[in-house]
């Protein structure tokens, strides 16, 4: 058998697992509801039972085992990472509070269970975890003396192993990126000097942070906090497409549809390599004519990767997202538009993702960014930034009301830098954080990283947001912290 016929074949097995598992998930989720909804002799308890006992067994169809296995904000099926969409965020985020509250990191389906052995561990799940217990060993105890064989859970993996796979994402992340940041460099100047960059180079960039973005999105997402003024042209690009791409998985697009918008999204700015450098850092206001030649770096980028296209074969898309990028929605920005258009979706989320990494950078005449949280109030509330709504709700959801990098005082009185959002849609205001001060002021040694959506044994939740702060104030540098 060929390579390329096993590759495929391994894709289509990945596949037929993350689809079998979603259903899985969903299934799960649908009798928790059931079940708190109805006595467990209802009609619409036994037929979701019935209905996740039949998931369960397609998992085990799919890979011959079953096992759930929770990492960080992740679920994985038989290894394989199951991946997050608009449509199932509520089922992925009432499965890990579940999972969570209960104390188990992973749970091991030993053979086909029937509707009463799985409405025996929800109802067990669900009592240990509201208990406070939160002990996988305490859930196995009474699963068996239910005469529940069928399952065998285990608490969450070893601390010391979790910080290990961490610190082992982060640093494929700052590879990524640091690649990607120095290949940015190089088109710019190449076009800069008159001379053609390499599109083959510019594609192999992109598909990193794509794969990257698809295994290990909150690590990238992190580095964007670094923001250097310095590498600003270079880093914004970057920025700008793992945010562009992280927004595009989460609104369901294919890995081909992410390729391309991640392509559109790191040369939206490749226009201003045709303007010149003392303009681009001009720290004093400008004059009518330095605007006109800035605003002219949308159609330049567009010429500038029709070049590039009649030689090497870009993706059409980013072109077009090149020259929209600034157009608002009622056409009011620039370039200026002839007729009537409608702007290309790939064009509306650069365009989201371009705003809000300019806000809150450092820049030329920029020296204090803008707070993120109060950014994505900005884009939200103010409707003459032109920007699409349906897009910026979804990118708040994937950033969080408090987007990574954020500081933080808690009720405690506490700082926090927030590390990642709660994918659960209902807790976006209560992230993943790493306190780094007591309520004193004193800084940690090391610092302590919680889940603020975690709560203790009397059912409340231990620390609470109450408002976020200026770093500089504190002089804490938060990229210190996030990656």
């Amino acid at each position: 058998m060929s390579q390329t016929a096993v590759g495929e074949g391994e894709r289509e097995e990945t596949a037929n697992t993350r689809r079998a598992g979603r259903a899985l998930i969903v299934a799960t989720h649908a009798a928790t509801r059931a079940m708190k909804l109805y006595p467990p002799e209802h009609q619409a308890v036994q037929k979701a039972l019935s209905e996740l006992a039949a998931a369960a067994s397609e998992c085990r169809s799919v890979d011959s085992e079953l096992e759930l296995r929770l990492h960080g904000e992740f679920i994985f099926v038989n290894g394989t990472r199951l991946r997050l969409d608009l449509s199932n965020y509520a089922s992925f985020g009432r499965v890990l509070d579940l999972f969570r509250s209960a104390g188990v990191g992973s749970l091991r389906v030993l053979r086909e269970a029937t509707p009463r052995e799985w409405f025996s561990l929800v109802t067990l799940l669900e009592t240990v975890g509201s208990a406070g217990e939160g002990d996988a060993d305490e859930l196995v105890r009474r699963l068996r003396a239910a005469g529940v064989d069928a399952f065998e859970p285990a608490a969450h993996a070893d601390e010391e192993e979790e910080i290990e796979e961490r610190e082992v994402a982060k640093a494929a992340a700052r590879r990524t990126y640091a690649q990607s940041v120095a290949l940015t460099k190089d088109v710019i100047n190449s076009v800069r000097m008159g001379r053609v960059p390499s599109a083959r180079k510019i594609k192999r960039a992109v598909q990193t942070i794509v794969d990257q973005v698809l295994t290990e999105e909150a690590s990238l997402i992190g580095l964007t906090t670094l923001r250097e003024y310095d590498e600003y042209t270079y880093t914004h690009s970057v920025n700008v497409c793992i945010f562009a791409v992280a927004l595009g998985k989460r609104i369901g697009m294919s890995k081909l549809q992410l390729y391309e918008l991640g392509v559109a999204a790191l040369m939206h700015d490749i226009g201003k390599s045709r303007v010149p450098t003392d303009l681009l850092q001009k720290s004093t206001a400008l004059d009518e004519d330095d605007w006109r030649r800035i605003t002219a770096h949308p159609w330049l980028g567009m010429l500038t990767l029709f070049q590039l296209r009649g030689q090497q074969e870009l993706p059409y898309r980013a072109m077009v997202s090149a020259h929209e990028h600034h157009m608002r929605r009622d056409l009011t920005g620039y370039p200026r538009v002839i007729r009537p258009r409608s702007i290309a979706m790939t064009s509306r989320i650069v365009a989201v993702a371009d705003a809000y990494d300019a806000a809150t950078s450092r820049r030329s005449y920029q020296t204090k960014p803008y707070p993120p949280s109060a950014v994505l109030q900005e884009m939200r509330d103010n409707p003459r930034r032109g920007l699409d709504p349906v897009v910026v709700k979804a990118f708040i959801t994937l950033l969080g009301i408090y987007p990574s990098g954020t500081l933080v005082v808690l009720d405690t009185f506490e700082l926090a830098v927030v590390l990642a959002a709660n994918p659960n849609p209902e807790m976006l205001s209560r992230p993943r954080v790493v306190v780094v001060s007591d309520g004193r002021g004193n800084l940690l040694q090391p610092p302590i990283e919680t889940d603020l959506a975690a709560t203790g044994p009397d059912g409340q939740f231990a620390r609470t947001i109450i408002k976020t702060a200026d770093p500089d104030r504190y002089g804490i540098r938060v990229s210190d912290y996030v990656i």
